[in-house]
This record gives structure tokens, sequence and C-alpha cells, in this order.
């Protein structure tokens, strides 16, 4: 008696769906399923001629599936304790044949919480369920996939694995979340993997990288990379438990600021830059020996175009491969922290760009960004911008910085172009933006975005330092949320900078004119948490190099920039420096190539950056420095209208005026004899620091020490008087030891 024909427990349209790829359920069809009282295994393996379900405990052929259709489509039936089991499939084609678990016979791996919180918006470790996570699931090691697409029709993960065959690994959706997920066996770490994605049209879209891809490749290659974020050995528990202390407004904060690409080469292996393990000792020394407390990164989330800088990136949960995997990454943050250096990192949640393999139209949708391009579309750099307003876009970003935090110890965020982000009409003209909800010109979805985010992440850790690159006067940007703020730890002094910049550009002789540039920022030093910021932005685009700015020629011009150096570091305020500007880099700063360490053989450069670390050990090592820079309790004018002589001079002091210190600043060349300035104490005072000295390429002039005089001067009743030598910034303190 012959053997019944198969009948497939399922439709030729159904049949059909899964050959062409347009089934956006392949669960219920491919795999194990029962049907009455029996058993199914379905499998779509095209190229194969044949299919057996092995045994998955003893390795024998189960069943031979039926072979429907010559475009790789195979079901027959098996055991119950087969389809219930481990079983894998063996396929042949020609002399050649393979095995494989089969995706299908696995259950989901995200639940029902996950489902919920996802939808509001709340899951606040998103990425420890999406993305590509190496697991063991169901007894079988592979990787199990989550991404967000909620207008797609089907969504398949794709790579050499599967020949990037858009049918054979389909995603399982998961109802009305949006999400589509996947455990695929036998996969590991290194997968290279992007999203096939189908429109709610049935188009494909251009392939995907992955949303909260942990890794990514080489660029110009632009797929996904699994990497596996568990198992780091970390040794900075000390550091870890000390950070909040270090962070604080109270404590010295002078920060480096690097971009890891161009910061040094290795000339001799093809002027390749440095990876994260030769940074975790090479620039972790360097950083360490100058003084500084941080290292500021440039953005190293995973981004195409080197020319952008890290500013435009793709891949916000992924650190850039260009200098090594995650966990290396992890090993220099490691270094840092044990060399006593906190490590921040510039944050991009303003835009993205519009590559095809990007967010942009992710599901065929503005599912990131606004479809409105007078919402979503920035003219002045080509990118999206995000939704803010939608909760699972939001929730993607506050995730992101609480990944960063908590994966790799990340002591905390510089948010870049956060002016961009609070105001609907920047630069736009009218017609160009859509007021808010008020009428107003205030991105309300953004300013909640930003104060949920620091909320959540001083939540998370009090010591992180958040820092806020802001532009304009924005109110209350680093003041608490709960008292109408953004919460932001820090804000840059753009004005600051811009002003001082201004002044020290000018011809000495035309300096009297703008005196006040140098003042300006005192009425309103504490209106906010400062940080004084001389960044990558000072150094690009025609603007010339820190040197290069400083009028007059050879010894005039390095005598200006050292000066200015103690003015800013006897300013309130922290600090920041961009790579270069330490050394007096002569030329502008290139991305393209190292820095131009050769400079330090020559003794102008080189007393610069002793210059630089001697500011940043004795700040260190100056409570008067840094406790009172957020307090206006701390300073106070000695001689601010000296616009004659462009002399500046006045105290810092800690709380209840202890420990007072002298700043003068001279900025003209013209040496100021017998200069005379009010000081609050009597005895000796004592030169602690002096920017003309020989040791830092200075003309060695200026005093050592001078005793106070009974002569009223300054507002003060008591005095002292010394030769002030041009194109210097001193630093004065009162010896309490005694007198000389």
């Amino acid at each position: 008696m012959s053997k019944p024909a198969y009948t497939p427990p399922f439709d030729t349209a159904t049949a059909e769906a899964l050959l062409n790829g347009t089934m956006s359920d392949p669960f219920s069809v491919l795999g194990p399923h029962k049907h009455g009282r029996r058993w199914s295994v379905t499998a779509l393996l095209p190229g194969a001629q044949s299919v057996d379900v092995l045994d998955g405990k003893t390795g024998k052929v189960e069943a031979t599936l039926e072979r429907l259709d010559g475009r790789g489509l195979f079901s027959g039936f098996v055991r119950k304790g087969v389809a219930n089991g481990a079983y894998r499939l063996c396929a042949r084609s020609g002399d050649a044949d393979w095995e494989q678990n089969d995706a299908y016979r696995f259950g989901p791996v995200l639940g029902e919480l996950d489902e919920y919180l996802i939808a509001e918006g709340a899951h606040l470790q998103l990425w420890d369920r999406m993305g590509a996570h190496p697991m063991t699931h169901q007894d079988a090691q592979g990787v199990h996939f989550a991404v967000w697409a909620p207008a797609a029709s089907r969504v398949s993960v794709v790579g050499e694995f599967n020949q990037w065959d858009g049918r054979r690994n389909v995603m399982r959706a998961r109802g009305s979340t949006g999400i589509w997920e996947i455990f695929i066996p036998d996969l590991g770490e290194g997968t290279v993997y992007k999203y096939e994605i189908r429109d709610g049209a049935g188009t494909i879209l251009p392939l995907k990288a992955d949303p909260l891809g942990f890794g990514a490749e080489h660029p110009p290659a632009t797929a996904s990379v699994v990497r596996d974020l568990n198992g780091f050995d970390w040794t900075d528990a000390e550091w870890m438990t000390t950070r909040a202390n270090r962070n604080r407004h109270d404590q010295p904060v002078s920060i480096y600021e690097v971009h890891l690409g161009s910061w040094r080469r290795k000339v001799e292996d093809g002027d390749r830059p440095l990876s994260y393990l030769e940074f975790a000792s090479e620039l972790v020394e360097y950083v360490s020996d100058m003084g500084f407390t941080h290292i500021e990164l440039m953005p190293i989330s995973e981004f195409p175009f080197d020319g952008s800088w890290g500013y435009q990136p793709i891949g916000l949960f992924a650190p850039t491969i260009r200098y090594g995997t995650p966990d290396e990454f992890r090993a220099f943050i490691n270094a840092a922290h044990l060399a006593g250096l906190g490590v921040l990192l510039d944050w991009v949640p303003g835009h993205f760009p519009t590559d095809a393999h990007g967010l942009g139209q992710f599901d065929g949708t503005a599912l990131y960004e606004h479809a409105d391009p007078r919402e979503g579309f920035h003219q002045d750099w080509n990118t999206l911008i995000y939704n803010y307003g939608r909760r699972e876009v939001q929730n993607f970003l506050v995730a992101n910085a609480l990944y960063w935090i908590k994966e790799f110890h990340l002591d905390g965020l510089r948010v870049d172009a956060v002016a961009s982000m609070l105001y609907r009409d920047y630069s736009r003209k009218d017609g160009e933006w859509i007021p808010n909800e008020h009428g107003g010109r205030e991105n309300l979805e953004a300013i909640a975005f930003l104060q949920r985010t620091n909320e959540l992440v001083y939540d998370a850790d009090a010591g992180i330092l958040m820092a806020a690159e802001e532009s304009t006067s924005f109110p209350g940007v680093s003041k608490p949320v709960d008292q109408g703020g953004l919460g932001f730890g820090f804000k840059w002094n753009m004005g600051w900078m811009n002003d001082t910049l201004d002044y020290m550009g000018r011809d000495p002789i035309h300096r009297s004119h703008h005196h006040h540039q140098m003042t300006f920022g005192l009425t309103y030093a504490f209106s906010e948490n400062f940080i004084l910021p001389i960044s990558h932005d000072e150094v690009v685009h025609g603007k010339g190099s820190m040197l290069s700015k400083m009028p007059g020629e050879g010894f005039d011009k390095f005598a200006a920039l050292r000066s200015y150096y103690g003015f800013m570091w006897g300013h309130p305020g922290k600090k920041l420096l961009f790579m270069g500007q330490e050394f007096a880099q002569g030329a502008e700063w290139s991305h393209e190539r190292s820095l131009d360490w050769h400079l330090l053989d020559h003794d102008w450069h080189r007393g610069m950056q002793d210059w630089v670390k001697a500011l940043n050990t004795f700040y260190k090592e100056t409570p008067t420095l840094f406790a009172t820079d957020c307090d206006p309790s701390g300073f106070y004018w000695l001689e601010v209208d000296q616009s004659d002589m462009s002399v500046y001079a006045w105290v810092r002091q800690g709380l209840d005026g202890q420990d007072p210190l002298l700043v003068v600043c001279n900025m003209t060349p013209a040496p100021r004899e017998g200069y005379r300035v009010g000081v609050p104490n009597e005895g000796l005072w004592e030169v602690a620091l002096n920017s003309d000295s020989k040791k830092f390429g200075g003309s060695g002039h200026g005093p050592v020490s001078c005793i106070s005089e009974e002569v009223a001067w300054s507002g003060q009743s008591r005095s002292i008087r010394f030769d002030l030598p041009g194109n210097s910034a001193l630093f004065i303190r009162l010896n309490v030891k005694g007198t000389a």
C-alpha cells in the first residue's frame, strides 16, 4: 500500500507569501506546529534540494521533509517529542550539505513587561532588550535581535549567515508595540547584520543598520556587528565610589578635549590613529601628567563621515570601531579612572544624518524624525531632527544617555548644540518654522526631554557631570528641574569665550577701547554654573590656531597667549582646553592629521606646555581657585577700569573670605613699572605663578614677593607695589607663615 501524499497545513497563497518574503507572520507557518493529533515542521531554505529533520538528542534522521516548491519550501510530519525538542535541520544541495538550528522553533524572548514599558516610553534600560544580544535561549546558543519599526509590514535580519536574503529570517511582530524580534541560533559575537524592512505598502527599503546596535563595521561599510556587552572585568571600583566628590561645583574641573583620530598618529604604521588600548596608556599618561582632571572625547558614537568629527552619528549605542571594540573602549575608561581622570563624552541628541542606512524614514515613515521639514530638518547641517514629543523616541535617547554611563562608566555627558534643540526657529526665517502650542518659539518637547534626561541621569548617579553647550541666554540651564531649570550641572560659557577671544585678537594698542570685553563676563558669571571653553570650534574653519589669533610676532604671541590662559585659570568657572592648545599648536586643527608634536622641540612651545601644566597643578592645589567658582562671594574686582593700561586685577577667595589670592593680568606688551594694587590683608605676598617666568618661555621679569604697605588703593586699606611685566598673568598669594 503506497504512502499517502503529504498535504501541507497551509494554502498556496501562504506558500507564495513565504517564498516571496511578503509574509508578516512566518512564525504562524514555519517551525513546529500541531495539526489535529499530528505535528509538522515547515522550513524555508532557498537553494536546498532536500531537508532532513534530525533528532536533537541522537542526531539521527527523524524525517525527510517534502519538497513543496523548487524555491526552497519544505514541510512534513514529525513525532511530537522531536517537534517539541531541540531538533536540527540538515539540508543538501548537490554535493554540499549543512546543518542548522531552526530559528522558527524558538519562542519569544521579550515579555509583556517589556512590551508595556516600551509602549509607554519608560524602558530605562532599553538596550538590555533591544538590539542584538548573544545569549542562551531554550538551551541553544545564538543571538536575539529586536528592533522598533511599527509601520513595517515585514522586518528581517540579514547578513552573510543567510546570504543577505530577507526571506530567511523574518522577525516576529510583538502586537501593537511596533517591536519585531527573533532569536537566531548558532550566531555569536562578530556577526555582521542589517535589517531588511518592507514598508506598509510592501516596498523594500534600503538596508538599515540597527538603531541599538552595539558595534559596527569599519567605515565606509555600514552594517551593524553583534557585540557582547557582558563580561568586562572593571577594576575602577574605588573611582566609582568617590567620583561624586570629583564632579561637584566646589571641586577642580579642568578638561582636556580630544579628537581621538588626530591627537597622535602612528607615522611608522601608515599614519594610523591610535587604538583605544594605546590611548589607555599614551593619552591617559599625558593628560594625567599635564594636570587635567577630565578628558572630554569628541563624539565616538558610530558615524559614517570622518569630516563630521562624530557630530552626525548613526549608531548612538556603538563606540566607533575606528579605534577598537567596545571592551577596548571600556579598557581605556578603566585606565583613565585608575589614573584619577574622569572621562566625559560629547553626546549628540540634537540631530542625525540622512544616510540611507540610518534612522531617517526607518520603517518607511518619519519614525524618529518629524515628518514636516519645518520641524524635522536642520537647514544648516542637512540633518534630521528627532521628534522629542514621541515617547518612544524620547525613551530611545534617554536610554542612550543612561547606557553610556552604566555600561561604560562614563563620568558625564557634554550635550551638543542645545540651543538648536531649545528653539523652533533656530536658524530659520519667518514661515520656515512652526510655533509651539502657545504660539511661541520654544521647543517645549525638547525642553521636557532635556529635563527628563538630566533628572534620570542624576537619579541613576548623583556623581555624573552633565554639561550643556548652549550659546544663548536661555534661563536656568544649570538650574535644577524642580526649580524650573533644565537640570544640567554645568553650562559652557560661550559668551565669555567669544568676548575674550575677540579682545585678544585685537592689536594691544586698540584693546583699551574694548576693555569691557574681558570684564563683561563677570556681570553674569554666577547666573549659571559655568565651564570656560576654548574648544575645537575655535581652531577650525579658517579661525586659525590659538597662537595665530594673538597679535604681534614671535615672543609677543606666546606671551599674550600665556597671559590669556592665566586670565582664564584665574577667572571663576571650570576650565576646558582643546588638544594642541596646551603647547600652542601653530597650525589650524585638522581632523586628518596628527597634532604637531614636533613643536615641543622648541623652547617657546615647550614653555607654553609647562605653563598650562603649572596652571593645572596650582589650580588643583588651591581651593581658592575652585571652591567658590559658582559663588559670587568668592570673587571681587580690585582693578576693573584700568583701560588705559589694559590691566585687570581681582581677588579670588574661599568661603568667608578665607585664603585670598590676587590675580593681576597685563594685556599689553608694555611693562608697568612700580605698579600698585590693593590687597585685603597685611603681610608678605608671594608670587606663586608668573607667566613671564623664563621656565615658561618668558623674559624672567616680575616680582618674587612684596610686603604690603599702609597705602590705601583699589578700595583696600593696604597695597603692594611691584614691576608688572608686559603680556603677563601673575598669581600672588599671602604667606600666612610670616614676613620676609
